[in-house]
């Protein structure tokens, strides 16, 4: 298996959002100036731009590469708790656009057979960020595309749907609960979806600043996976950025 780089996650998360660390290093050097060359209330202002830029890019920035880069996230070691013991035969991935992760998930679980599932739609999907993704990491070889409420899977044939850092590009309830629906529907017998994500917390908004508004509150998910008819049976976090919640059908 191909070890990932050492600021791998980092240095990907600053790519698909260049425009918004561009503008903030720009805010950086003129702000750094005019605290040198302004007076009074203007001198001010430009130590504020200067804090809030040099927040952002470094606080953001280094979350980033604690939670891609140096955390368990994808070192997988959380499986064991949220599979609970569990045999997998068949999985499910499913992700919206960006995937640099069933590869390793395939290759470290070689006797599981898989399904990797894109539910990438431009349409729907209008965040410059998950454009630029797409284009850097364009679907792995079998990935089947599909709408996030129509998968090609037959009823009752997985074990464990996987949705990592993902399913938040589906940006209503209506949409999520229909994914969820449809994981519902492919588990077997005791199946599990394991939904891996940011949230809408303190945490993520001290980290990503405004950005934290692009994920979703523990309450919006709730709402989704128990219309869907699942719910609840573990949630622990990877960081205190990263919330796992394991699932199952009620």
């Amino acid at each position: 298996m191909k070890a990932r780089g050492n600021f791998q996650g980092m240095l990907t998360i600053a790519r698909f959002n260049w425009p918004l660390y561009g503008a903030a290093f720009a805010v950086l050097i003129v702000s750094g100036n005019g605290i040198f060359l302004l007076t009074g209330l203007f001198k001010s202002l430009s130590a504020i731009a200067f804090a809030g830029a040099a927040y952002f890019i470094f606080v953001s920035l280094g979350v980033s590469h604690l939670v891609y880069d140096r955390s368990d996230l994808y070192r997988w070691s959380w499986l064991e708790s949220a599979l609970a013991g569990r045999q997998m035969r068949q999985a499910i991935f499913c992700h919206c656009g960006f995937d640099e992760t069933s590869t390793a998930l395939l290759e470290k679980f070689g006797n599981v057979r898989w399904s990797i599932l894109d539910h990438y739609d431009p349409e729907r999907m209008t965040e410059q960020s998950i454009h630029r993704a797409r284009a850097l990491f364009p679907p792995t070889k079998g990935t089947l595309a599909c709408n996030y409420d129509a998968w090609p899977i037959s009823a009752e044939s997985a074990d464990v749907v996987f949705a990592l850092l993902a399913i938040h590009e589906l940006r209503t309830e209506t949409e999520r609960t229909s994914w969820f629906a449809e994981a519902k529907r492919c588990l077997r017998k005791g199946g599990r979806p394991l939904l891996v994500e940011h949230v809408r917390d303190a945490a993520n908004f001290l980290a990503f600043g405004p950005g934290f508004l692009h994920f979703h509150s523990c309450a919006s998910w709730r709402r989704c996976w128990e219309s869907a008819g699942l719910r609840s049976v573990d949630q622990f976090s990877v960081t205190p950025f990263v919330q796992i919640f394991v699932l199952t059908p009620q």
